[in-house]
């Protein structure tokens, strides 16, 4: 079973930012490192689900032209808002996904520490519903915790496995350490081959 949003709503009752993600620097380089492997300078419009109190929305509006976060609990999804209220190209939504999943479709897909909450029906559903909904040109980014933890059900490491099998798409850029996996990916060419790399699109190779 997917963890239960009673668990979330528990945390942020006890404090509007239970995993310090404004305060420690583990956080602040993590989602540094997250932006720093785009492989493209900009990009037209992002999805975030599971923003929290909106900490890489920021750094994720000054690289989009539109940025669409949404988060399952009201009052984070509150904090976000209004941490970005003075940023008119980002909205801030309560939505609980997979089953609330946005209209249209975007250049850019963050899922961070996110999918180890999802029991493998709503973990399918949900990278079904990304990768549908990911532009031609669009890249998924992916960043998760490697330790276990109670409340999830896969670890960084058993994720990446699933994402690196996942049909149409292509790992372009994957960064490990002893704490947590991140991987960017982009749509697979028809030959199966991976999307252009940041130097072969300014023709350096």
């Amino acid at each position: 079973m997917s963890t239960p949003s009673s668990y979330f709503e528990a945390m942020y009752r006890g404090a509007a930012d239970p995993w310090h993600l404004a305060e420690r620097w583990y956080e602040r380089r993590k989602y540094d490192l997250t932006v720093a492997a785009l492989p493209r300078r900009r990009y037209r419009r992002a999805f975030e689900p599971a923003c929290s109190v909106g900490e890489l929305t920021l750094r994720l509006a000054e690289r989009c032209d539109a940025v669409l976060a949404c988060d399952r609990v009201a009052s984070a999804a509150g904090t976000a808002a209004h941490r970005l209220r003075d940023l008119p190209h980002v909205d801030v939504r309560r939505l609980t996904v997979p089953a609330e999943w946005p209209d249209g479709t975007f250049d850019l897909i963050v899922l961070s520490e996110l999918l180890y909450y999802f029991d493998l029906a709503d973990l399918t559903d949900l990278l079904a519903r990304a990768t549908s909904s990911l532009d031609a040109d669009g890249t998924l980014v992916t960043v998760h915790w490697n330790h276990p933890v109670p409340e999830h059900l896969r670890t960084g490491g058993e994720l990446a496995e699933i994402l690196t099998s996942l049909p149409g798409l292509s790992l372009t850029c994957e960064h490990r350490e002893e704490d947590f996996t991140l991987q960017t990916f982009g749509r697979s060419r028809p030959d199966g081959s991976a999307p252009a790399s940041p130097a072969a699109a300014e023709g350096l190779t």
